[in-house]
């Protein structure tokens, strides 16, 4: 079993290093965060009623990574940081700073920790978010990925309900993350 566990280990950190570059240490901090929480499993009611451990990527049930089945809503809800961008269920959404001319760099295990905001169809603005400032990208994967002044959108995984912030300010795969104001600029602590 332990050396499963081990192997299983060096797998996760060879795909997050490979997301981040060789040398990335943010990349191997994500993997070796999921396999330490991993082995300690503790679980709480998310808000589409799965129970996730705490610190594994959200499931592929969960509504952050399901197949989009309509247009994405973005809307702004107050948080510990202030007014923000939110999206399925409220959770936060959050901008790469790695990510360049609207080009999505985060993939595979990347996307594991950091799902991308799908949509089927052009997504709406609701409360407080600026109808004008959404678009969408074509990810690699053909998914359409929203984006809002030009910054493609993510969900983080370890934030399991609406007001969570748990990614704000997290060096990780290369990048920083941070949440997105109305305005479409990072949001500050």
């Amino acid at each position: 079993m332990r050396k499963l566990l081990y192997a299983g280990a060096v797998a996760i950190s060879l795909l997050a290093a490979g997301c981040g570059g060789a040398g990335d240490e943010g990349a191997s901090h994500v993997a070796n965060d999921q396999l330490n929480e991993s082995q300690t499993p503790e679980t709480s009611e998310s808000p589409s009623g799965t129970t996730p451990s705490a610190g594994v990527p959200a499931s592929p049930t969960s509504p952050v990574q399901a197949s989009p089945t309509g247009p994405a809503r973005i809307d702004a809800a107050p948080t510990s940081l202030g007014s923000v961008l939110v999206g399925v269920d409220g959770r936060t959404v959050y901008l790469f700073t790695k990510d360049k001319g609207g080009a999505a760099t985060c993939t595979q295990a990347c996307a594991a920790a950091w799902p991308p905001v799908l949509t089927a169809g052009a997504p709406q603005a609701g409360t407080g978010a600026r109808a004008n400032l959404l678009g969408t990208i074509r990810r690699e994967d053909g998914s359409t990925q929203v984006t809002y002044n030009k910054h493609p959108l993510y969900y983080y995984a370890k934030d399991q309900k609406a007001g969570d912030v748990l990614g704000q300010d997290l060096h990780d795969f290369g990048g920083e993350w941070y949440a997105v104001t109305p305005e479409g600029k990072k949001a500050k602590r």
